[in-house]
């Protein structure tokens, strides 16, 4: 342990230095590479402690860095959808654009109102200017589709190499690989065509299968999708289509949803999405209508009513499955015995910055849901049908944005999301946000603004704050208060809690940051120590959690990241528990060839302390695990290309634990404290 720690305090030492180096010899030149995306997204997307899918997310920001958004064509919901500009700033570009015509440089940029140099260093990966007299391709789709640089031919492999228990026992039908193929080819806002396969470790052979076509912007036709798809409207109250990021160390815009419309398909989460047809078709000017059909199979038990005859009638599930997993004999048992099949629209009318929607959305199932007996459950979703009706808005006058959405579910149930986001100055901004849920709302699509996973049984109020008093330094920080008006899982009676977070960052140039965070959540939780009795007392619990982050870079050569996180806990009359993570990173790379390591120590008491810590991961795949226990974890990321055409990655993760005779439990259970886990990628462009 002396060792490893010496190692990581001559690093971060190395790292400091090479702070200052750069803080006295900073360049600014050059533009975001492809290898750079992580970095970037990691530093507006904080993740707090929960594992977070970022895989639709990271390739909306690819796509745009592949084709960038022409700023002499875009539309306010293109610019909006990049999440790094306020209402105000959108306004101001549209002024501008007004009143001196086209943009015929990127330089423009700077004379608009309210575009500072830092906002316009985040977009500049992004966003572009045709020439040309802004002559469009006519070409014939097809011949677009066959020509379209911006494509790619995935196989991905991975696998742990130690044995679980499952695979020892034959719980596990299939083999311990794991497999992934995808193809993609698609230019923004003209077309997407692609397919995804799957088979998860454990299962027989490839057990999950997307397709998608879809095309844009063809005269009243602004959108066709067939195949699968997401769809997000308003606030994301009835549908969201996985990109609301939520609370983090960006404050202010991520606490607004965006209108996205229809969203091709191609992630491998085996839920939460629609398979049909869906289309978005302009009936006015300012007037968009969407409709969509949906009919798709997903996984339960089916459970039948006591003494009584068999029959398909008679079933019922307690639950949907949403793990996707089909390894053991039970799970298989539970694939696609449940018909999901869903339809709806939505009326939006939008000018400029405005807009205003109504959503309906009905879904039916063919076997009933009748919750398990259980306290907390009373007010869950039963029966075999759900609808959903809602109203969204969002409106910008001068420094201030108003939006929200209010729904209403077929039980009788009513959820509200309602925010202000306002430049206050120059340097100050602010946020917030108030939404109430009741216990009785369902959604099966919706993900709004939340402290909870789903939007139900939740009463709350959020502020938050953005300071810049210059270039390099800014200060955010928010506070988030909450109410759960009936039990929760684990919760046996009415709770409520707080958040708070504060954040400052410093960057002195493109190639250096430092941040320092603090995050403290209270809220009720079950009495730890009272496992006896039926119904437990609920009492205040503590987490509080420290960040001290270093990155700093040589373009296009080395980069360093030095960071130190801290976390305790405490139950109300209970002992105090804590866990910390050191972690240093290096990545270096020349021509063709991209290396990346780390090296991580972690100690924490119990799994209340757990560690969460963003992995960079091979292309389109994410790794944010739970540092928990004792022990070391390194990777090491290789990525080589061969050409212009094909790439290859290969990663190597190495966690050893202390203390541990096993890691995990029943059938993942490996004897044990050590795991090993490779995983390979080839990227062929055609």
């Amino acid at each position: 342990i002396g060792k490893v720690m010496k190692i990581l305090f001559n690093l971060f030492i190395f790292n400091l230095l090479f702070f200052f180096s750069q803080m006295l010899f900073a360049q600014t030149k050059g533009k975001m590479s492809a290898e750079e995306l992580d970095n970037f997204l990691q530093s507006i997307f904080a993740v707090q402690d929960e594992d977070i899918n970022y895989a639709d997310l990271y390739e909306s920001f690819y796509q745009l860095y592949t084709n960038p958004i022409d700023l002499n064509r875009a539309q306010p919901e293109d610019l909006k959808a990049l999440y790094l500009l306020s209402d105000q700033q959108i306004q101001s570009f549209y002024r501008h654009q007004a009143q001196f015509g086209k943009f015929l440089s990127l330089y423009e940029l700077q004379a608009i109102e309210h575009w500072d140099l830092e906002t316009i260093r985040k977009i500049l990966p992004f966003i572009r200017i045709t020439e040309s007299n802004f002559a469009q391709d006519n070409r014939p789709l097809l011949s677009k589709i066959l020509t379209e640089p911006n494509n790619f031919f995935l196989l991905r492999y991975e696998r742990t190499l130690q044995k679980r228990r499952g695979y020892q026992t034959g719980n596990y039908l299939g083999s311990p690989d794991q497999l992934y193929i995808r193809f993609r080819t698609s230019h923004s806002k003209d077309f997407s065509l692609g397919f995804t396969l799957e088979k998860d470790a454990g299962e027989t052979g490839i057990d999950f299968w997307s397709f998608h076509a879809a095309v844009y912007n063809r005269n009243r036709l602004k959108a066709l999708n067939i195949g699968d798809y997401q769809l997000q409207f308003g606030q994301g109250l009835i549908l969201t289509g996985g990109f609301g990021v939520g609370k983090g160390s960006e404050t202010i815009i991520t606490t607004r949803r965006n209108s996205m419309g229809i969203l091709p398909y191609s992630s491998v989460l085996e839920s939460n999405f629609f398979r049909g047809i869906a289309a978005t078709y302009e009936i006015a000017r300012n007037w968009e209508i969407t409709a969509f059909a949906s009919q798709l199979r997903q996984d339960a038990i089916l459970q039948q009513v006591e003494n009584d005859t068999v029959s398909e009638a008679e079933a019922f599930i307690n639950a949907l499955q949403q793990t996707g997993f089909h390894r053991t004999a039970r799970e298989r048992q539970a694939k696609g015995n449940i018909r999901n099949t869903s339809y709806g629209t939505n009326l939006t009318w939008r000018k400029g910055t405005n807009e205003l929607g109504f959503t309906a959305l009905r879904t039916d199932l063919s076997t009933p849901i009748l919750p398990l007996d259980r306290n907390y459950n009373q007010y869950e979703f039963r029966g075999v049908s759900n609808w959903n009706l809602g109203l969204n808005y969002s409106f910008v006058w001068q420094n201030f944005n108003l939006f929200g959405e209010t729904a209403v579910s077929k039980s009788g149930g009513i959820g509200t999301v309602n925010g202000l986001m306002a430049s206050l100055t120059e340097k100050w901004f602010m946020a917030a946000v108030f939404r109430h849920y009741d216990r009785n709302l369902h959604t099966f699509y919706g993900n709004a603004f939340s402290e909870n996973t789903r939007n139900i049984n939740e009463t709350g109020f959020y502020l938050g704050f953005k300071f810049q008093p210059s270039r390099k330094i800014t200060w955010t920080a928010y506070f988030d208060q909450f109410r759960f008006a009936w039990l929760k899982f684990l919760i046996d009676s009415p709770s409520d809690g707080f958040e708070v977070l504060t954040r400052l960052t410093y960057t002195p140039s493109r190639n250096v940051q430092f941040y320092a965070q603090y995050r403290n959540e209270t809220k009720g939780r079950n009495l730890a120590n009272n496992v006896n009795s039926r119904l437990d007392f609920v009492v205040p619990s503590q987490k509080q959690n420290w960040q001290i982050n270093l990155d700093t870079r040589i373009p296009n050569m080395l980069s360093l990241r030095s960071r130190v996180q801290f976390s305790d806990y405490q139950q109300l009359g209970g002992q105090r528990t804590q866990g910390y993570a050191i972690v240093q990173d290096i990545s270096a790379e020349y021509k063709g060839f991209q290396a990346s390591l780390r090296f991580a120590l972690f100690d924490t008491d119990d799994y209340d302390n757990r560690q969460y810590v963003f992995e960079k991961d091979v292309q389109y795949a994410f790794s944010i695990p739970a540092y928990y226990g004792r022990g070391f974890r390194n990777y090491y990321l290789l990525e080589y290309s061969f050409s212009k055409k094909l790439t290859l990655w290969f990663r190597y993760t190495y966690t050893l634990y202390r203390q541990q005779k096993s890691i995990s439990s029943g059938n993942e259970r490996i004897d044990g404290n050590r795991q090993d886990e490779i995983k390979m990628q080839l990227r062929w462009r055609l």
